[in-house]
């Protein structure tokens, strides 16, 4: 049965989805904003705040925080994204009780103290850096800043070390009591859980949060492109193209996740099978797709070697120009079966139901039924992907970024050239 959702008299939303047969439970507590929510000045306090509130909570040291959570067989972890941060706890059944208040707790009642504070910055520094090493997270991180330059989208969600250096614990106390306001919160457990036990524990825990000043709404995001190609020495060149695409609530959006799919979803999609198997241009290639409240991208990622990597964005290009061309009825039901699978294996996790659960009901007030999720892929026809692919392409617009040697720089412009003459 599709979870109803409960809403407490503060704003903050339930929802829960028992899972009969199961001996655990999953509980995440999701704020429905993010980096998305932070300007310039404060980029990255979504994520550091993340990492605070760990630091010491409602009496709790760290130690005690994670301990208190283990030492009764669960785990508990956290996620900052740029349009929710998501608080999550998996415990055997009849742990409900202990990981309600703990998360209660953790987005209520911090201690924020100035040494902690201190200390956190620099290993927020150091993953910072960390990513910065990582030539598979860089360039990723080059395409995005390209995609959306200048706007919450477009920066990195860790943010500098200059812009959470400025971050005390009485600011970033003021930004946590208005990105966890109780109106962009969703209680959301799934496994073995009662939903009485649920309902009782959120009023208990979560019904007399209160909220600080109103964040702003996210400003709808706009898709400038650009180029960044990377000079460093590595062993091979990584590419990441990014085309302006639909968002979650538009009807395109399955459409989209079908055009990914064919193009590079799998072993059997085109771009693998053209630039790895007929021709061995790549080792990595896949296509995909990411998407916001109000927009989103296809992207593509490929490692290869520099002296390929114009050859392979002119097969990219060329696999893209491809999809305005009508699909098979064979090619496009492959499509729908491994994205149907791909959802409905993810269902098996509680914490995967848990968390989907609520940020169905953060983007559309209502967890939705798979029935009807099942039924939108298998209404999507080989006319709305080429109507989809002509809507991408016809803003002749490109993100591309290549991170690696010179000689593989010059993908960027050949990737434009061949996609829109």
């Amino acid at each position: 049965m599709t979870p109803k959702v409960h809403t407490l008299a503060n704003g903050v939303r339930v929802v829960c989805d028992p899972m009969p047969g199961l001996q655990t439970v999953a509980l995440s507590v999701v704020a429905g904003q993010g980096a998305r929510a932070e300007d310039k000045g404060r980029s990255g306090w979504s994520h550091l705040l993340e990492h605070m509130v760990f630091k010491g909570a409602g009496g709790r040291s760290a130690r005690d925080i994670v301990e208190v959570i283990e030492v009764e067989g669960g785990n508990i972890n956290a996620a900052t994204g740029y349009e929710r941060t998501s608080f999550q706890i998996r415990a055997l059944a009849g742990g409900l009780d202990l990981g309600s208040a703990v998360l209660a707790d953790l987005v209520q009642r911090p201690t924020m103290d100035a040494g902690d504070l201190a200390r956190e910055k620099q290993v927020v520094g150091q993953e910072i850096a960390e990513a910065a090493d990582a030539p598979d997270d860089l360039v990723f991180e080059l395409a995005q800043t390209a995609a959306f330059e200048d706007q919450p989208l477009g920066r990195p969600i860790l943010g500098t070390p200059d812009s959470i250096a400025v971050a005390d614990p009485q600011t970033l106390g003021a930004w946590r009591a208005s990105l966890y306001a109780p109106r962009s919160l969703v209680i959301s457990a799934a496994g073995a859980v009662d939903e009485d036990d649920l309902l009782r524990l959120a009023e208990r825990d979560f019904g007399q949060a209160a909220g600080g000043a109103a964040l702003t709404a996210d400003a709808p995001a706009t898709f400038t492109g650009g180029r960044r190609p990377t000079s460093k020495r590595l062993e091979q060149a990584n590419i990441v193209v990014l085309l302006p695409a639909v968002g979650v609530r538009d009807p395109g959006y399955f459409a989209l996740r079908l055009l990914a799919e064919i193009l590079g979803g799998g072993m059997a999609s085109r771009l693998f099978q053209e630039a790895r198997e007929k021709r061995g241009l790549a080792y990595a290639i896949d296509a995909y797709s990411e998407t916001y409240a109000d927009t989103g991208v296809l992207g593509v990622f490929a490692g290869c070697a520099a002296k390929d990597a114009a050859e392979l964005v002119r097969v990219a290009a060329g696999e893209i120009a491809g999809m305005l061309t009508p699909v098979s009825e064979a090619e496009l039901a492959r499509a729908k079966a491994q994205l149907k699978g791909s959802m409905f294996m993810g269902r098996e996790s509680a914490l995967a139901r848990a968390e989907q659960a609520a940020g169905q009901v953060l983007l559309f007030g209502r967890a939705l039924d798979p029935a009807e999720v099942a039924a939108e892929v298998e209404a999507v026809t080989p006319a709305d992907l080429t109507a989809l692919t002509a809507r991408i392409l016809a803003q002749q617009r490109v993100a591309i970024a290549v991170l690696g040697p010179k000689v593989s720089l010059n993908a960027a412009p050949v990737f434009e050239r061949a996609l829109f003459g």
